[in-house]
């Protein structure tokens, strides 16, 4: 597994605002996160929908597991140090042959978020080939100033308002990331990153996990985060409950709260009430 980051591979990442692929946990482990998660699908009825996509760490174990991994907690604090608050998880799930995308967009625009000492670690848990619309990145966007986004709410793009950067990208410079079940990127809160339609035939899986240190402060609201590793010496966030067992009264409890939390400040200035499927 990927554990810390080599200084050549943290000089990498703060110079291109990313890493990939670096082994987050095995094929096999990936395969049976897949399988937990396509066992609930099955008992529901349906593809894991709408807020259930959001905030899943506090609604599974495994996802409580997943997001606490030490390999991937180790790649994480070669780059943020040893305090880290896991702020948010996320499933990106693309059906195959389906028309959903993520648009060009700098993660940074709508989280309030500061400073951004932010990192997401996007963890594999299917294969993720060319045709299936992997994520692709401008190297070095990272450094750009926050740009224009306008928000779109296209029926099937994947993001919260839908929303893309204003200006034209130029996508002659992206770099394409495919993986295998159980790879890795890490990228930074302000990269700029999009991904295209699935045209396989397979589903496409990733499991998004948003790491900050606990100096970083949530301008918006009154947030909340799950201590993952080190400890806490600011409080900016008020503690999550982990979850003991799935889909538990308090586990609902615990998500619901984080959840309406998120929405707030993901929709501020808008009508929109609750996440889109």
């Amino acid at each position: 597994m990927t554990g810390s980051l080599s200084p050549a591979e943290r000089d990498r990442f703060w110079q291109d605002g990313y890493l990939f692929p670096l082994q987050a946990i095995s094929r096999e482990q990936a395969l049976a996160y897949r399988a937990a998660l396509e066992d609930y699908e099955a008992a529901s009825g349906g593809p894991i929908a709408s807020n259930y996509r959001h905030q899943v760490h506090l609604l599974f174990t495994w996802a409580r597991d997943l997001v606490r991994n030490p390999a991937i907690l180790d790649a994480v604090e070669t780059v943020l140090g040893p305090d880290i608050l896991c702020w948010s998880s996320a499933f990106f799930i693309k059906e195959a042959e389906n028309p959903s995308f993520i648009s060009w967009h700098q993660d940074s625009t709508y989280w309030g978020l500061e400073p951004d000492d932010v990192i997401t670690a996007w963890v594999a848990l299917s294969d993720v080939p060319l045709e299936s619309g992997p994520m692709q990145v401008i190297p070095g966007s990272h450094r750009w100033p926050q740009l224009e986004h306008s928000d779109t709410y296209h029926k099937n793009n994947l993001l919260s308002r839908g929303q893309e950067i204003a200006v034209e990208v130029d996508e002659s410079q992206a770099v394409v990331m495919p993986m295998t079940a159980g790879q890795m990127s890490l990228h930074h809160v302000k990269l700029a990153h999009s991904s295209k339609p699935n045209l396989s035939n397979d589903r496409r899986i990733g499991f998004a996990i948003r790491y900050i240190q606990p100096s970083v402060k949530q301008t918006k609201i009154r947030d909340c985060a799950s201590l993952v590793r080190g400890e806490d010496r600011f409080g900016h966030f008020d503690p999550e409950p982990a979850p003991q067992a799935d889909l538990d009264a308090a586990a609902l409890a615990a998500h619901g709260d984080s959840v309406g939390r998120l929405v707030a400040a993901l929709y501020e200035g808008t009508d929109k009430a609750q996440f889109r499927a």
